[in-house]
């Protein structure tokens, strides 16, 4: 089997968005990448209405611990595709240096949903399907997975 394809999924804390982003490429396309997500500024813990969203999809984000761009960095860790997952503008989520193919793909924050807990899991189970949809169905001349593991 061909080299996987390396992936880094970055947001500002690494608790909630680029963490589902991780699990569903690693749900859907394992046999074929290496995924890692990181932030910038990374949380303590994943979010835990996301590891409870993430928990009715059957995949456990309980033992996951948010990590920092940097120390990838430092690692000399390199990627074929980052894809940048925070809503506010592209120039306030972390940037991976190197060469690389770049995808911005903004939604909302987890972390900044409120309401009721009732409301709040619900605004996440959003999050977390808009994120699944990307993933399965990317808009034309965006990051694609299954386009990427096509043969010619």
């Amino acid at each position: 089997m061909p080299d996987k394809i390396s992936i880094l999924v970055i947001c500002r804390h690494n608790s909630g968005r680029s963490q589902i982003a991780e699990a569903y490429l690693n749900k859907f396309y394992g046999d074929h990448v290496v995924v890692e997500s990181a932030g910038l500024e990374p949380a303590q813990a994943v979010n835990p209405l996301v590891v409870q969203a993430m928990s009715e999809e059957g995949i456990d984000l309980s033992g996951e611990k948010p990590q920092s761009v940097f120390e990838l960095f430092k690692q000399g860790k390199l990627y074929a595709h980052v894809i940048t997952v925070c809503q506010d503008s592209e120039n306030n989520c972390p940037i991976f240096p190197g060469i690389t193919q770049r995808w911005y793909w903004p939604f909302p924050d987890p972390a900044a949903v409120e309401g009721t807990e009732a409301e709040k899991v619900a605004k996440v189970r959003k999050i977390r399907d808009m994120i699944k949809d990307r993933l399965l169905t990317p808009p034309q001349n965006t990051f694609d997975a299954k386009r990427l593991f096509r043969k010619p």
